[in-house]
Order: C-alpha cells, then sequence, then structure tokens
C-alpha cells in the first residue's frame, strides 16, 4: 500500500513540475510584440526556404 503512495506522489510532482514548465514557456511567449513573432515567422520562412533550395537531391 505504501509503494502506491509514493507513485501517487511521484506522479504528482510530475505533473506539477510539467505545468511550471509551460506555464513559463506560456509567459515568454506572452511578452512578444506582434511584429517581433511576424519578424521571427518570416526569419523561420527565409532559413527553410534556404535550406530546400541547398537540397542537392533535388
Amino acid at each position: 500500500m505504501k509503494l502506491w503512495k509514493v507513485l501517487g506522489l511521484a506522479g504528482l510532482a510530475g505533473v506539477t513540475a510539467t505545468g511550471v514548465v509551460i506555464a513559463r514557456d506560456q509567459r515568454s511567449r506572452a511578452q512578444l510584440t506582434p511584429d517581433e513573432v511576424r519578424a521571427r515567422l518570416h526569419e523561420r520562412l527565409e532559413s527553410a526556404e534556404s535550406a530546400g533550395s541547398a537540397d542537392p537531391s533535388d
């Protein structure tokens, strides 16, 4: 019976830690302005296009 209590507490600690990580990530994303998000998306698009054109298998 004691094993189930330990496993339950370990599971609860894991869920709590996951929630903290998600909340921290969401908070950092919420601080971006729309212009910053747009600029990052354009940078990612340009890097993806340049990586795709450098593919020698075409």
